[in-house]
């Protein structure tokens, strides 16, 4: 079921505390708050979609040296003796101690 948000409508017309329920689609929409019993309107709240630029995607493309450094990314990694070696890009090959 979607989670739809709410929000009171305060005598003067300006929107006051927001709220979500959890509702089936087919459920009228509610016209009151269901605790104190001020009128409300359903807030339309738009999708996310996963595009090219979603978290999910971003973080797969973290995680390909060779995407990083198309990107023009330089990619290090912590070595066992405390330094950061490079793994793609340009850039110098270590830094640190």
């Amino acid at each position: 079921m979607p989670t739809y948000v709410y929000e009171v409508i305060h005598p003067s017309g300006e929107a006051g505390e927001r709220f979500e329920l959890v509702q089936k689609m087919t459920d009228p929409p509610l016209t009151a708050h269901p605790e104190t019993g001020e009128p409300v309107r359903r807030v339309f709240m738009p999708t996310w979609i996963a595009g090219r630029l979603a978290p999910m995607r971003t973080d797969r493309n973290l995680q390909d040296d060779q995407k990083l450094a198309r990107m023009g990314f330089t990619k290090y990694v912590k070595s066992s003796e405390g330094r950061y070696e490079k793994t793609t890009g340009e850039g110098p090959n270590l830094l640190g101690g």
